[in-house]
């Protein structure tokens, strides 16, 4: 597969996200003002609650079993470490550039979570039908590809939507707190400090009966707030969020054969339960892409976020990320966690850790108000640099599993 074809394979995927993204933001101009800032909003809802979890739940239902759970049983593992190292170098972002508090969590998000979804559907097959592929047969290939790029999607959306939806909500939300707080963080601090601690726990003559030091008193107070704190920062509700709850529909519905029969498969006698979700799930990726194209409009108009820090997101997720990703994925089948007889598995492995940020990170912002503008901008670079750092990976990566 020579360098023209391959640069071909990989860039069309990127160019028809950017077209579909320059649909959207010609649709958020003021004077054609169909995705205006409400329906933007409307429409994430949407995406969020429906086309979401439908996608992910049907691709998962009809491609995943007990049987290529076992050979797959790497794959969670290497979403996961994606996530983790991308998060640590959104942490070092964080502390090179310090940005403002409200783009925190946007930028940890960036560096975590890529694109796991829809770029693997879209590049896997792309690669397969082209001459001189090292991954076999062309309909075998697009085959295993999609099975592959379905699970990449699911756990791609349960980690951004239990890990990235959280640490977005957790940034926006202490943002929120600090400019109200402002100047007033010493105000009433002597009669809020103890909470109910300073209530008597026990009469005067148990007092006597029992002395306890002034800081014995504050230690016991201190861990009973925090044990309250802790439970009352904790949210299920936005933990599973629809889309993670979708995937352990899917992963329910392709493991358990019973269940499996009654709805996949062209005999089965609820079929048009998983055929209706396919549907709706088949409206998730160009509505996303269609917003992002809309807010990076807005981005366009001025964000205020410095180059710098822009700079620092392409660096972690197209340099060091996929360096990290080649020890790792290299070093699991030294140690025989990874199967050699399969090159198209083990190159989805290295993917995952080359793609550009998630497209639902805009969801997410959108949702909170949480540096929408900021994330347009960012989503243009990365997306417009995408091409370049996709033919360069995906050509290095098919001449290491080749």
């Amino acid at each position: 597969m020579g360098l023209l074809d391959l640069f071909i394979a990989a860039s069309i995927p990127v160019l028809k996200v950017l077209l579909i993204t320059a649909l959207g933001s010609y649709l958020a101009l003021d004077h054609v003002n169909i995705l205006s800032e409400d329906a933007r909003k409307h429409i994430n809802n949407v995406v969020f609650y429906v086309f979401n979890p439908a996608l992910v739940s049907s691709s998962l239902a009809g491609t995943i079993t007990y049987e290529s759970m076992v050979k797959l049983w790497f794959m969670p593992i290497n979403v996961l470490i994606t996530f983790l190292v991308g998060s640590i170098l959104g942490w070092i972002v964080i502390k090179l550039t310090r940005p403002p508090s409200h783009l925190r969590g946007l930028i940890v998000g960036c560096c975590a979570a890529g694109n796991l979804g829809n770029l693997p559907l879209i590049i896997l097959p792309a690669v397969c039908k082209e001459k001189g592929s090292p991954f076999g047969s062309p309909d075998v290939c697009r085959s295993y590809g999609l099975a592959y790029a379905s699970l990449s999607m699911a756990l791609g959306a349960i980690f951004l939507w239990s890990i990235v939806y959280n640490i977005v909500r957790v940034a926006s939300t202490r943002s929120t707190t600090e400019s109200e707080i402002g100047g007033n963080s010493f105000k009433g601090e002597s009669n809020s400090g103890m909470g109910d601690c300073r209530e008597p726990l026990l009469s005067s003559n148990d007092k006597l009966a029992l002395p306890q030091t002034t800081s014995e008193v504050e230690v016991s107070c201190t861990m009973k707030e925090r044990v309250k704190s802790v439970f009352k920062k904790i949210n299920l509700k936005a933990l599973f969020a629809p889309s993670t709850t979708g995937a352990l529909a899917g992963f329910v519905i392709g493991l358990v054969p019973l269940i499996r029969k009654s709805l996949i498969g062209e005999t089965a006698p609820l079929r048009v339960i998983q055929d209706s979700a396919s549907l709706l799930g088949d409206g998730a990726i160009p509505t996303v892409t269609l917003i992002v194209g809309a807010n990076l409009l807005r981005g366009l108009k001025g964000s205020g976020i410095r180059k710098t820090i822009v700079v620092a997101i392409v660096v972690a997720r197209y340099v060091a990320l996929p360096l990290i990703g080649i020890l790792i994925v290299k070093g699991a089948r030294q140690f025989g966690l990874v199967h050699s007889d399969d090159p198209l598995y083990e190159f989805i492995l290295l993917l995952q850790f080359a793609l550009p940020p998630a497209m639902n990170i805009g969801t997410i912002t959108q949702l909170f108000g949480a540096g929408e503008s900021e994330c347009s901008v960012i989503m243009l670079w990365t997306y417009g640099l995408a091409s370049i750092s996709l033919t360069f990976w995906s050509t290095l990566f098919m001449w290491l599993v080749s």
